[in-house]
């Protein structure tokens, strides 16, 4: 084992699939300066800087794909990504199926999601509700090194298109550069593990539709993904503190959705609160209700969401955002009904 950050993690995955196959290709705006190392080691031909164009470089990736190719592709921001919706909600995703099967596209979309630094509504939402429910998209969200580069090295050999989603808090890549122009008083709430952590040698995939989890317990199990497995397990040790034993479920994978894992934690607990920094309404917070009620079993719910759209300022962003506050007192009332 060895210790690494979360970008190193993805950064490590990236290069070991890269030097193992010639097929494997790089995309995005600013990926030579960026990805320095990568582009460096395996030069312009295989890491492509393109325009600032979503729409074109995802769809030029796409065909990329469909001709043989496995390209990453990077899309700065997930906000961006409506930019390039038809490439990815009418094409990418449904040629397999349209195709019977005779074309796939092996296509990974690597993008930053997620609040907490003051960048408002069109820098920092999560949408991986609203990207899961595309049929034919596998949508991957990890919250710990380890995950981050096991589950790339799975998109990677996915023979189908795959969102992959890291949260900004966890790259610290990202806070550097979030914190640069004048921004270094803003605070982050950057949990104290996930950005840095052990990763195996060498790099092992992590099962893609295979949820983890991070603390056994016995009253009530949180589910999320991302940061907000960090803020229930942080909100477990408070519960712990008050006598409540927590099982925290760290799904990794949105779409697909590991019910079998889910079911069989709420049926011990008999209790479920879902942490997503997703917006609530349509999203995955409803979706694991439905999977638990539609299984039979009879348990009691709330959640903790971003209800509306993130503000810019940050004392209101703070309101709006999921965080460990408003997490155990949810879950207090939960568990005293």
């Amino acid at each position: 084992m060895r210790t690494m950050t979360f970008a190193d993690a993805i950064e490590d995955a990236l290069a070991n699939a890269m030097a193992k196959d010639e097929r494997i290709i790089i995309m995005g705006e600013d990926v030579q300066m960026i990805r320095v190392n990568l582009f460096t080691r395996f030069g312009k031909q295989r890491v492509l800087a393109t325009p600032i164009s979503e729409g074109a470089f995802v769809s030029a990736a796409v065909a990329a794909a469909m001709a043989g190719l496995r390209p990453v592709v990077e899309v700065m921001l997930v906000d961006f990504i409506g930019v390039a919706m038809d490439a990815i909600l009418n094409h990418a995703s449904k040629i397999e199926a349209f195709s019977g099967g005779k074309w796939n596209v092996p296509l990974v979309v690597r993008t930053a999601c997620g609040g907490g630094y003051g960048d408002g509504g069109q820098h920092e939402q999560s949408l991986w509700g609203w990207l899961s429910h595309i049929p034919g998209l596998t949508v991957v969200v990890p919250c710990t090194p380890a995950d981050a580069g096991g589950l790339m090295l799975s998109a990677i050999d996915h023979e189908g298109p795959v969102i992959y989603l890291e949260h900004k808090l966890l790259a610290d890549y990202w806070l550097d550069y979030l914190g640069a122009g004048g921004r270094k008083t803003v605070k982050y709430d950057v949990p104290d593990q996930g950005a840095r952590g052990l990763v195996p040698v060498p790099l092992q995939p992590i099962p893609i539709g295979k949820a983890i989890t991070r603390r056994e317990g016995t009253d009530i199990t949180m589910a999320g993904v991302g940061v907000s497995v960090h803020r229930a397990l942080e909100a477990a040790d408070t519960l712990e503190q008050h006598g409540f034993s927590t099982e925290v479920l760290d799904l990794r994978t949105v779409s697909p959705l590991d019910s079998d894992a889910l079911c069989k934690s709420i049926s011990k607990t008999t209790r479920l609160l879902v942490v997503d920094e997703d917006y609530r309404d349509f999203g995955l917070s409803g979706e694991l209700a439905a999977r638990v009620l539609e299984s039979g079993i009879h348990f009691k719910y709330d959640r903790v969401c971003t209800k509306t759209t993130i503000p810019y300022c940050r004392d209101l962003e703070d309101h709006t955002l999921p965080n460990t506050k408003k997490i155990v007192e949810v879950a207090l009332g939960l568990l005293k009904l």
